[in-house]
């Protein structure tokens, strides 16, 4: 018979020829005569026997190929865990970082003097993307609720904006703030009918906060925090950004009350030369 070309098959026939072989063997067929009938070389068919005497069907059963889900990554999740822990417990500087606020730079820094290995800036982000530690920029949220403002606000103010920054060689930066829990929002799943799937969670919600500014250029800075945003903790965000950066900073904020708070503009009028506060439409909440 000619001989089978097993990579031709489907995982499904592979598997139907293994079992194959094994029956005609239980039946007292020989190895040469099981690869005659099968078409697949008898060494073959002797090791699939042996290790079906040794393991049972199990040890025969093709495996599922590709990766095992969270295998090939750099880091395991014991060390997630404690890189997760520490950046949202601690400050880049306070953890002998030379950074004020936490940006995938830091990140790495801090991976590479936990653990000794240098991780590429685009895995950083990767895994930041995976923590949900991922701002935007607040006029995408105002697109959607407030589009003829937005409009507005682009054509007339931001050019200024621009121009502005450019002239004193600073940098726009948006922020936004946003929250973090430990209760995913699952979606759907598969599950016998008339049988609704059930999934376990926490049942408390662990909530950190997170206020970041992103950078026209990409460039991303944040800071964790607790409670609710007050003018006490943007003020505390505010100093740090402008700490970590040697250019003029012109934040765009997404107008909340708090942003406009006397205790927030007296700081930012008192550090005019290295801070400029802009506000883009009002938000209304979803």
């Amino acid at each position: 018979m000619e001989k089978t070309d097993a990579r031709k098959l489907t995982t499904e026939q592979q598997q139907l020829l293994r079992n194959h072989a094994i029956v005609l063997r239980k039946k007292g067929f020989t190895y040469k005569e099981i690869s005659e009938i099968t078409g697949v070389h008898f060494t073959t068919i002797c090791t699939w026997w042996k290790i079906y005497e040794r393991e049972g069907q199990k040890g025969i059963e093709i495996k599922k190929r590709g990766r095992e889900p969270g295998s090939g990554r750099s880091l395991s999740p014991d060390r997630e865990k404690e890189i997760r822990t520490k950046i949202r417990d601690g400050k880049p500087d306070e953890l002998g970082l030379p950074f004020a606020l936490w940006t995938r730079r830091a990140v790495r820094d801090f991976i590479r003097s936990l653990y000794s290995f240098e991780m590429p800036i685009r895995t950083v982000g990767e895994y930041l993307k995976r923590w949900d530690y991922t701002p935007q920029k607040p006029l995408k949220k105002a697109y959607r609720q407030k589009p003829e403002a937005v409009r507005k606000w682009i054509d007339e103010e931001y050019p200024a904006i621009r121009k502005k920054a450019k002239a004193e060689n600073g940098e726009i930066h948006w922020c936004d703030e946003t929250g973090l829990c430990n209760t995913g929002y699952h979606g759907r799943g598969y599950a016998p009918k008339g049988r609704t799937p059930e999934i376990s969670v926490h049942p408390r919600c662990e909530r950190v906060n997170l206020v970041s500014t992103v950078t026209n250029q990409g460039k991303i800075r944040f800071m964790l925090y607790d409670g609710k945003m007050n003018a006490d903790t943007l003020v505390r965000f505010t100093k740090r950004l402008i700490k970590d950066t040697d250019r003029k900073v012109f934040l765009i904020l997404d107008n909340l009350k708090v942003h406009h708070s006397h205790v927030v503009r007296d700081w930012a009028e008192e550090h005019s030369e290295k801070i400029e506060l802009f506000f883009c439409p009002r938000i209304h909440p979803n």
